[in-house]
C-alpha cells in the first residue's frame, strides 16, 4: 500500500470561482462583440488566458499571428479604472475602465 496517496473529499477548486475568471454576463458581452467582428471579417480566432492575477480574452486576425488585442480583467487592480483593459499585442494599454460594457461600447474597434 502506498502511504503517499491521500483521499480528497469535497475538494473545492478555486479556479471555478468567479473572481478567477470572467463572470457569465462579462463573457457574454465579449463573445457578442467577437461574433459581430467575425461576421464583419475583422477577427478570425480567439484564446483565453487565465492566471491568478487576471483573465484575458485574446483576439487574433490570423491564427498564425500573435494576438492583436487582449481584453483583460484584473482581479487585484491598484486603480479602480484598471479593472478592465484593452491591450495591444505588445501589452500596451490602449483603453481601460471599471465597467466592461462601457469599455466595449465606447471603443471604435476599426480605428483602434
Amino acid at each position: 500500500m502506498n502511504k503517499n496517496l491521500k483521499l480528497v473529499i469535497n475538494n473545492v477548486n478555486k479556479i471555478t470561482d468567479n473572481k478567477f475568471f470572467f463572470e457569465k454576463n462579462e463573457l457574454k458581452t465579449i463573445l457578442d462583440l467577437y461574433a459581430k467582428m467575425v461576421s464583419e471579417g475583422s477577427w478570425k480566432d480567439y484564446g483565453l488566458n487565465i492566471s491568478t492575477r487576471q483573465a484575458g480574452f485574446s483576439v487574433f486576425k490570423n491564427a498564425t499571428e500573435n494576438a492583436t488585442y487582449n481584453i483583460c480583467k484584473n482581479f487585484r487592480p491598484y486603480n479602480k479604472n484598471l479593472k478592465f483593459l484593452i491591450t495591444d499585442s505588445k501589452g500596451k494599454v490602449l483603453k481601460n475602465s471599471n465597467n466592461l460594457v462601457s469599455l466595449i461600447k465606447n471603443t471604435n474597434w476599426k480605428k483602434l
